[in-house]
């Protein structure tokens, strides 16, 4: 099959700042959102989908204006700016795009492509997919296994201690036995996370992620600490 162009290289990659808008705790259709503090380690299966004309020339979530020929994406909880490299894994074709915006808010996706980037990854046509998202960070060279990190899984937030409560009794019960519940304050109001972890090894906690997919409603997120 002929390699995808892509229009993004990894040469091209550097470590950005953060934007000042888009990667704080926000809460969309009832469900709150905890963006990630890093993308290091982060690797997921799951559905894309693509937005396109509606959206083109409106403010993204990092501020930047969208442009649908633009190689970028809207993720949920991953820092604004990051680079992916997206796979579909129907025909294996690969895009890297930025992701300077939040969404999708549809159960079971985790990705929304600009209408190029779906392109290149012939999505156009059915509108969703299966890929693989996985975070470029060129900037680290050390072996990831190698280093002090301590990296947790969130499950859920809520703000209802018993809702917290039954998802930790259900994943203990499942088999994973790290999880736990911690609180947090968010605008004034007491918030229950519930993790897994921690874990020493990114390799450990794909294997963690894959697995805990059969077990959630909603995609775990990987936070490095």
């Amino acid at each position: 099959m002929k390699s995808v162009q892509k229009y993004i290289d990894y040469s091209d990659i550097t470590r950005e700042p953060y934007s000042r808008t888009g990667n704080n705790v926000y809460t969309v259709f009832g469900v709150t959102y905890v963006p990630l503090s890093s993308p290091v380690g982060y690797r997921e299966k799951g559905i894309a989908s693509w937005y396109g004309k509606k959206f083109h020339g409106r403010r993204t979530s990092s501020g930047e204006t969208y442009n649908m020929y633009a190689m970028t994406a809207a993720h949920k909880t991953l820092p604004l700016p990051t680079y992916v490299e997206v796979t579909n894994l129907k025909n294996n074709r690969k895009v890297i795009v930025k992701v300077n915006d939040r969404g999708p808010f549809i159960d079971g996706r985790i990705i929304d492509l600009s209408y190029t980037a779906a392109k290149e990854l012939d999505l156009i046509g059915p509108g969703t997919g299966p890929v693989l998202v996985e975070a470029i960070t060129p900037w680290i060279t050390t072996s990831l296994s190698k280093v002090d990190y301590n990296y947790l899984i969130s499950t859920g937030v809520f703000s209802s201690r018993d809702n917290a409560d039954k998802l930790t009794k259900k994943l203990k019960r499942s088999g994973f036995k790290k999880a736990h519940i911690r609180s947090k304050n968010v605008s004034g109001s007491t918030m229950y996370q519930v993790l897994v972890g921690p874990y020493q090894s990114s390799e450990k906690v794909g294997y963690v992620v894959e697995d805990l997919f059969l077990h959630l409603s909603e995609s775990p997120v990987v936070i490095r600490e």
